[in-house]
Protein backbone atom coordinates (compact mmCIF):
# COMPACT_ATOMS: atom_id res chain seq x y z
CA UNK A 1 0.00 0.00 0.00
CA UNK A 2 1.36 3.44 -0.93
CA UNK A 3 1.62 6.20 1.59
CA UNK A 4 -0.55 9.28 1.14
CA UNK A 5 1.32 12.10 -0.51
CA UNK A 6 1.51 15.44 1.20
CA UNK A 7 0.45 18.61 -0.61
CA UNK A 8 4.11 19.65 -0.74
CA UNK A 9 5.02 16.41 -2.52
CA UNK A 10 2.18 16.85 -5.00
CA UNK A 11 3.29 20.43 -5.69
CA UNK A 12 6.93 19.37 -6.06
CA UNK A 13 6.02 16.59 -8.51
CA UNK A 14 3.80 18.98 -10.48
CA UNK A 15 6.58 21.56 -10.75
CA UNK A 16 9.11 18.93 -11.79
CA UNK A 17 6.76 17.62 -14.47
CA UNK A 18 6.09 21.18 -15.70
CA UNK A 19 9.82 21.89 -15.78
CA UNK A 20 10.51 18.73 -17.77
CA UNK A 21 7.79 19.60 -20.28
CA UNK A 22 9.15 23.12 -20.76
CA UNK A 23 12.71 21.84 -21.17
CA UNK A 24 11.52 19.29 -23.73
CA UNK A 25 9.64 22.07 -25.54
CA UNK A 26 12.82 24.21 -25.63
CA UNK A 27 14.85 21.31 -27.04
CA UNK A 28 12.26 20.51 -29.70
CA UNK A 29 12.05 24.21 -30.63
CA UNK A 30 15.85 24.37 -31.05
CA UNK A 31 15.79 21.21 -33.18
CA UNK A 32 12.97 22.63 -35.32
CA UNK A 33 14.81 25.94 -35.79
CA UNK A 34 17.97 24.04 -36.71
CA UNK A 35 16.06 21.92 -39.24
CA UNK A 36 14.45 24.99 -40.82
CA UNK A 37 17.78 26.81 -40.99
CA UNK A 38 16.49 29.64 -38.80
CA UNK A 39 19.02 31.60 -36.78
CA UNK A 40 19.04 30.25 -33.24
CA UNK A 41 19.11 32.91 -30.54
CA UNK A 42 18.30 32.59 -26.86
CA UNK A 43 15.53 35.18 -27.15
CA UNK A 44 14.17 33.58 -30.32
CA UNK A 45 14.06 30.13 -28.71
CA UNK A 46 12.34 31.51 -25.59
CA UNK A 47 9.70 33.25 -27.71
CA UNK A 48 9.13 30.30 -30.03
CA UNK A 49 8.89 27.79 -27.15
CA UNK A 50 6.72 30.10 -25.05
CA UNK A 51 9.01 29.93 -22.02
CA UNK A 52 10.82 32.52 -19.92
CA UNK A 53 14.19 33.94 -20.88
CA UNK A 54 15.52 32.59 -17.62
CA UNK A 55 14.82 28.99 -18.64
CA UNK A 56 16.81 29.15 -21.87
CA UNK A 57 19.84 30.36 -19.88
CA UNK A 58 19.49 27.73 -17.16
CA UNK A 59 21.95 24.86 -16.79
CA UNK A 60 21.42 22.22 -19.43
CA UNK A 61 19.35 24.43 -21.70
CA UNK A 62 22.11 27.02 -22.19
CA UNK A 63 24.60 24.33 -23.21
CA UNK A 64 22.10 22.73 -25.60
CA UNK A 65 21.34 26.06 -27.28
CA UNK A 66 25.00 27.08 -27.40
CA UNK A 67 25.87 23.76 -29.06
CA UNK A 68 23.19 24.36 -31.69
CA UNK A 69 24.47 27.91 -32.20
CA UNK A 70 28.04 26.62 -32.60
CA UNK A 71 26.80 24.25 -35.28
CA UNK A 72 25.16 27.16 -37.05
CA UNK A 73 28.24 29.32 -36.52
CA UNK A 74 30.32 26.70 -38.35
CA UNK A 75 27.84 26.75 -41.19
CA UNK A 76 27.74 30.55 -41.16
CA UNK A 77 31.54 30.74 -41.09
CA UNK A 78 31.64 28.55 -44.18
CA UNK A 79 28.95 30.73 -45.79
CA UNK A 80 30.88 33.85 -44.87
CA UNK A 81 34.10 32.60 -46.41
CA UNK A 82 32.17 31.63 -49.50
CA UNK A 83 30.34 34.95 -49.46
CA UNK A 84 26.96 33.47 -48.47
CA UNK A 85 26.45 35.46 -45.24
CA UNK A 86 27.28 39.06 -44.32
CA UNK A 87 28.08 40.66 -40.96
CA UNK A 88 25.71 43.06 -39.22
CA UNK A 89 27.94 46.03 -40.08
CA UNK A 90 28.04 44.93 -43.70
CA UNK A 91 24.26 44.57 -43.78
CA UNK A 92 23.82 48.02 -42.25
CA UNK A 93 26.18 49.47 -44.87
CA UNK A 94 24.33 47.64 -47.64
CA UNK A 95 21.06 49.01 -46.29
CA UNK A 96 22.37 52.57 -46.42
CA UNK A 97 23.73 52.02 -49.93
CA UNK A 98 20.39 50.57 -51.04
CA UNK A 99 18.59 53.60 -49.59
CA UNK A 100 20.95 55.95 -51.41
CA UNK A 101 20.52 54.02 -54.66
CA UNK A 102 16.76 54.05 -54.21
CA UNK A 103 16.79 57.81 -53.73
CA UNK A 104 18.97 58.20 -56.82
CA UNK A 105 16.66 55.98 -58.87
CA UNK A 106 13.62 57.97 -57.76
CA UNK A 107 15.35 61.23 -58.62
CA UNK A 108 16.38 59.85 -62.01
CA UNK A 109 12.83 58.63 -62.63
CA UNK A 110 11.39 62.06 -61.85
CA UNK A 111 13.99 63.80 -64.00
CA UNK A 112 13.35 61.46 -66.91
CA UNK A 113 9.61 61.84 -66.53
CA UNK A 114 9.91 65.63 -66.79
CA UNK A 115 12.23 65.35 -69.78
CA UNK A 116 9.88 62.93 -71.52
CA UNK A 117 6.95 65.24 -71.02
CA UNK A 118 8.85 68.21 -72.48
CA UNK A 119 10.21 66.27 -75.43
CA UNK A 120 6.92 64.58 -76.12
CA UNK A 121 5.27 67.95 -76.50
CA UNK A 122 7.98 69.04 -78.93
CA UNK A 123 7.82 65.81 -80.92
CA UNK A 124 4.06 66.04 -81.33
CA UNK A 125 4.61 68.90 -83.69
CA UNK A 126 7.50 67.27 -85.54
CA UNK A 127 6.60 63.61 -86.00
CA UNK A 128 3.79 61.58 -87.39
CA UNK A 129 1.43 59.34 -85.42
CA UNK A 130 3.39 56.13 -86.17
CA UNK A 131 6.70 57.51 -85.00
CA UNK A 132 5.01 58.98 -81.94
CA UNK A 133 3.42 55.63 -81.00
CA UNK A 134 6.80 53.89 -81.33
CA UNK A 135 8.42 56.52 -79.11
CA UNK A 136 5.66 56.19 -76.49
CA UNK A 137 6.17 52.41 -76.42
CA UNK A 138 9.91 52.89 -76.00
CA UNK A 139 9.38 55.31 -73.14
CA UNK A 140 6.89 52.99 -71.45
CA UNK A 141 9.43 50.14 -71.60
CA UNK A 142 12.07 52.39 -70.06
CA UNK A 143 9.59 53.37 -67.36
CA UNK A 144 8.82 49.70 -66.59
CA UNK A 145 12.54 48.96 -66.31
CA UNK A 146 12.95 51.79 -63.81
CA UNK A 147 9.93 50.58 -61.84
CA UNK A 148 11.50 47.10 -61.71
CA UNK A 149 14.78 48.51 -60.42
CA UNK A 150 12.85 50.49 -57.82
CA UNK A 151 10.95 47.39 -56.67
CA UNK A 152 14.19 45.38 -56.44
CA UNK A 153 15.81 48.13 -54.37
CA UNK A 154 12.78 48.19 -52.06
CA UNK A 155 13.00 44.40 -51.61
CA UNK A 156 16.73 44.66 -50.81
CA UNK A 157 16.01 47.39 -48.29
CA UNK A 158 13.34 45.30 -46.56
CA UNK A 159 15.66 42.29 -46.39
CA UNK A 160 18.43 44.37 -44.90
CA UNK A 161 16.05 45.88 -42.35
CA UNK A 162 14.94 42.38 -41.30
CA UNK A 163 18.55 41.27 -40.89
CA UNK A 164 19.33 44.38 -38.86
CA UNK A 165 16.30 43.74 -36.61
CA UNK A 166 17.43 40.16 -36.03
CA UNK A 167 20.89 41.37 -35.06
CA UNK A 168 19.35 43.86 -32.66
CA UNK A 169 17.23 41.07 -31.11
CA UNK A 170 20.38 39.02 -30.57
CA UNK A 171 22.03 41.98 -28.86
CA UNK A 172 19.03 42.42 -26.55
CA UNK A 173 19.12 38.74 -25.64
CA UNK A 174 22.84 38.87 -24.88
CA UNK A 175 22.36 41.92 -22.68
CA UNK A 176 19.52 40.19 -20.83
CA UNK A 177 21.67 37.11 -20.33
CA UNK A 178 24.50 39.22 -18.95
CA UNK A 179 22.12 40.90 -16.52
CA UNK A 180 20.80 37.55 -15.36
CA UNK A 181 24.30 36.13 -14.95
CA UNK A 182 25.39 39.19 -12.99
CA UNK A 183 22.34 38.87 -10.72
CA UNK A 184 23.07 35.20 -10.14
CA UNK A 185 26.71 35.96 -9.40
CA UNK A 186 25.75 38.71 -6.98
CA UNK A 187 23.28 36.41 -5.22
CA UNK A 188 25.82 33.64 -4.86
CA UNK A 189 28.51 36.03 -3.55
Amino acid sequence: MTAARTPAQVLLESRQRDSQEKRARVMSTVDAMKAKGETITFLGVARAAGVSNWLVYSAGMREYIEEARKGQAGTKAREKTSGGRASAASLATDLELARAELAAVREERDRLKDAVQRHLGQQLHQTGAKELAARVNELQAANKELEGRLAASEADRRGLQDALQETQDDLIAVREAMRNMMREQNRSS
